[in-house]
């Protein structure tokens, strides 16, 4: 089978498409076809060596996908040959087949396509935590979204917007705010234009935000903290913007606020069932036109490299998918 392999570390023009043997499913697990993969902006990382996660090579990229089952294992019952499903596997998924734990695949809706299907799990699957579980936001509530144009910024609009709450996109282009807008953003800030901190101070009429989500860092983070509301609560989310920002605690003291940490992988490692029914809820949202899972475009796996140029260059406004 084909696949794109990352055989060093190092660039995206560094990867390769080769040859690799087709996979055995092993005890309680499935074989799946992969129709689509996605791409997120660690992938990037992954294959510089620069993630948390450091495979050896040879590896291939891209954490989620959609497809079709092959193969089950004897005994398996959580998915049939022939069902189309999605699921995560940190790395992995940009080839043909790949095999994995058969209970931690989630059949996909008759209404969704496999390239929204395969962009939904890690972004919306991290935000849909974040804002639930981490954050606990009520409908009614304020919530203003860094990096409103990305993939999980995205997402953060949309899922904000389902859950009842009121959202101030944050980007730093018009381009970017206009898309944000039509993806259901109530309010729009360009950071690049003017000075965040203010900003939010007047869109919320001197209150703040309640929920600030924060997939990007650098140095906004601390300008977005202090405009937060009181018993506001801050999520800190990823670090995009290549800087991870020191803030200064007295803040949180005087905010009377929360900085909250979401660690998605975590999550799903500790609590499955959690993440299995957030990820069931997403898809139904999804299949029902409640969430776009927007895909910006797809590519095939030979020109991979294109694709996460584009990412790290902060080019895409939700999700690129690669399809095998």
């Amino acid at each position: 089978m084909k696949a794109l392999l990352c055989t060093r570390y190092g660039t995206a023009d560094d990867l390769e498409v080769g040859d690799i043997p087709d996979p055995p499913a092993g005890p309680g697990e499935a074989v799946v076809k992969v129709t689509a993969a996605g791409l997120n902006f660690f992938d990037t990382l992954i294959i510089a060596g620069k993630y948390q996660f450091k495979p050896s090579p040879p590896f291939s990229p891209a954490a989620e996908f959609a497809g079709t089952v092959e193969s089950v294992s004897d005994g398996v019952t959580d998915v049939r040959p022939g069902q189309r499903v999605a699921g995560y596997m940190t790395y992995g998924a940009a080839r043909e087949r790949v095999v994995v734990k058969a209970n931690q695949l989630v059949p996909i809706p008759a209404a969704l396509d496999f390239d929204r299907a395969a962009g939904i799990i890690v972004t919306y699957g991290t935000t849909y935590h974040a804002l639930k579980d981490r954050a606990h936001l009520k409908a009614g509530e304020t919530l203003a979204v860094l990096g409103a144009s990305g993939g999980v910024g995205l997402a953060a609009i949309e899922l904000g917007k389902v859950m009842g709450a009121r959202v101030i996109a944050c980007a730093s282009s018009d381009d970017k705010l206009d898309f944000a807008r039509r993806h259901g953003a109530d309010e729009a800030i360009n950071y690049a234009k003017d000075d965040l901190k203010e900003a939010l101070r007047r869109v919320t009429g001197g209150k703040g935000a309640d929920v600030i989500y924060d997939p990007v860092g650098g140095a906004f983070s601390e300008a977005a903290l202090r405009s937060i509301a009181r018993h506001g609560r801050f999520l800190v989310v990823g670090f995009a913007a290549g800087e991870i920002p020191k803030i200064p605690l007295n803040l949180v003291l005087l905010k009377d606020c929360q900085i909250v940490g979401v660690f998605w992988g975590s999550f799903l490692q500790h609590v499955p069932e959690m993440h299995r029914a957030n990820t069931e809820q997403i898809m139904t949202w999804t299949a029902a036109g409640k969430l776009s899972a927007h895909v910006q475009q797809v590519y095939p796996l030979e020109r991979a490299a294109d694709a996460l140029k584009a990412i790290a260059a902060r080019k895409v406004m939700g999700k690129l998918i690669l399809r095998p």
